[in-house]
């Protein structure tokens, strides 16, 4: 067993190898403001854990570290990144990337392209406050489709807060809690990524690892 799995804690009601999609049909939406929405997917993916147990072996997770201020610090989670041509590291994963741009074709206009993934390894690991801004997403309006497996955690949006607005961090701002694993997939879209910004916090409770899979259109980073 890979290292990467001690302490998954499995669903209960997806003891399955058969690792599959359901339909897309089901996917609900909240409008959060501003242009932005969210979609939602609860167990999107079936045969989850099993997923996660072969992208936990076979995926070329590595580790980064990052410029904070006056020192460089090792970044909260280990990382993958899979291009336009590259192949992904597992087939299940092409069928969610072309059923998603398939069903949001008319919306987004053109398909999802790259996948980047995320292993937190327990509740230390983490992403801090963030929206997708570094590409197009800062200027246009896109979408980023993100499938977990794993041990559930906790995904939290709030509002951006204006440049120069007054005051810290999030205060006084509405933020949306959301625990995503076990194969449930949620989709950012509109405005989404520029009005809104979101977080894995760490957590204090004991919990095992969890892979997200994030789905992109070209030049969205």
């Amino acid at each position: 067993m890979s290292a990467h799995l001690q302490g998954l804690q499995g669903s209960l009601f997806d003891q399955t190898d058969d690792i599959r999609l359901g339909p897309l049909s089901g996917v609900r939406r909240t409008v959060l403001g501003d242009g932005a929405w969210i979609d939602l997917l609860p167990g999107w993916l079936h045969g989850a854990d099993a997923l996660f147990e072969h992208l936990a072996d076979a995926v070329p997770w590595r580790a980064e570290r990052r410029q904070m201020y006056d020192q460089v610090v090792d970044v909260p989670r280990l990382l993958a990144f899979y291009g336009t041509d590259d192949p992904l590291p597992h087939p299940v994963l092409d069928e969610a990337r072309d059923a998603l741009s398939a069903h949001y074709a008319a919306e987004l206009g053109e398909p999802f392209a790259t996948a980047g993934l995320c292993l937190y390894r327990d509740g230390r690991d983490s992403v801090a406050w963030h929206g997708d801004r570094h590409g197009r997403g800062a200027s246009e309006d896109t979408m980023v489709a993100i499938l977990s497996v794993g041990t559930p955690r906790d995904l939290l949006l709030r509002p951006r807060r204006p440049a120069g607005a007054a005051g810290r961090g999030g205060a006084g701002r509405a933020t949306l809690r959301q625990s995503l694993g076990h194969g449930d997939l949620i989709v950012m879209g509109g405005s989404c990524q520029r009005t809104w910004e979101h977080a894995v916090p760490k957590s204090t409770h004991a919990t095992g690892p969890r892979i997200s899979i994030q789905f992109r259109p070209q030049g969205v980073a």
